[in-house]
């Protein structure tokens, strides 16, 4: 099965269409989807952006679907940033050096895991805040990315794209400094966002079994499926050459996923936090 062609409409598509270009098979029987639903299991990363403006209204719009997203007892533990200003987006894309196609999006946002604001809330009523641990860090963290995913979500159905960018982690100082990061505050993801000159086709997941657990968790089928999932998707610019080598031929998805799993990444973050307030006891 051939994914849908960048760009292709939803609505010539059916639920069978949309779950074999996800899968790049018919895992199951899939029952008829509502719109909603169909422009799920169609979403597909931006990387080309046009030059349309994002409306305030429209922009704040979809901000309000990312602010939808439920929060771990109601906390709300994120904050989004949001910035328009070409120069912030270029020393981000500058310094993470290889996404050039950051500085086309017209939007860029950030979403922050906030433990500050319960800091300030806890203060207010005359309390201490007693949960400065790895269980806050995490629901924070949590709380953030259920709001990029519905935000990702809200875009798409409003006609907009997005790709998410784990890479603002690798400079976190340059963040902090930018938007003025106070104590309790850390990046999680980037966001970029705006009108798509193209979309990039439907990206093959994994098989269900791989990766849905029924009743017991079993992963004895994970090895099996690696052949046939890496031969779904093309080659890909290999995963820290100047590390494991050049492959000029490129690597299957499982190969890059070794190679980028073999190699420490983001080993200052702990103590990053830790100099922002975040101790993680």
């Amino acid at each position: 099965m051939t994914a849908p062609a960048p760009g292709a409409t939803l609505q010539a598509m059916n639920a069978e269409d949309l779950i074999r270009a996800r899968y790049g098979a018919l895992p199951f029987a899939p029952v008829d989807v509502p719109d909603a639903l169909a422009a799920m299991l169609g979403r597909s990363v931006t990387r080309r952006y046009s030059a349309e403006p994002v409306s305030e209204a429209l922009l704040d719009t979809v901000l309000a679907g990312a602010q939808s997203a439920p929060a771990k007892s109601d906390l709300q533990q994120y904050s989004i940033l949001v910035t328009r200003d070409p120069t912030k987006i270029a020393a981000i894309a500058d310094a993470i050096g290889t996404m050039p196609w950051i500085k086309e999006a017209p939007v860029l946002l950030i979403f922050c895991g906030d433990i500050r604001r319960g800091r300030q809330v806890c203060a207010h009523h005359g309390r201490a805040h007693a949960n400065d641990s790895v269980d806050t860090f995490l629901n924070a963290s949590a709380d953030a990315a259920l709001a990029m995913g519905f935000c990702v979500m809200a875009a798409h159905h409003a006609g907009l794209g997005t790709c998410p960018i784990s890479y603002v982690r690798n400079n976190l100082d340059l963040v902090a400094s930018l938007f003025g990061l106070p104590e309790g505050v850390f990046p999680v993801a980037g966001l970029t966002l705006g009108f798509p000159a193209a979309r990039n086709a439907t990206s093959p997941r994994l098989p269900p079994y791989v990766v849905v657990h029924r009743e017991r968790y079993d992963d004895s089928g994970l090895l099996p499926a690696l052949p046939a999932y890496d031969a779904l998707r093309p080659p890909g610019k290999p995963r820290y050459p100047e590390v494991h080598g050049p492959k000029p031929e490129g690597c299957t998805w499982s190969e890059n996923a070794a190679r980028q799993l073999s190699v420490p990444e983001r080993a200052n973050f702990r103590a990053w936090l830790a100099s922002r307030g975040l101790n993680l006891d």
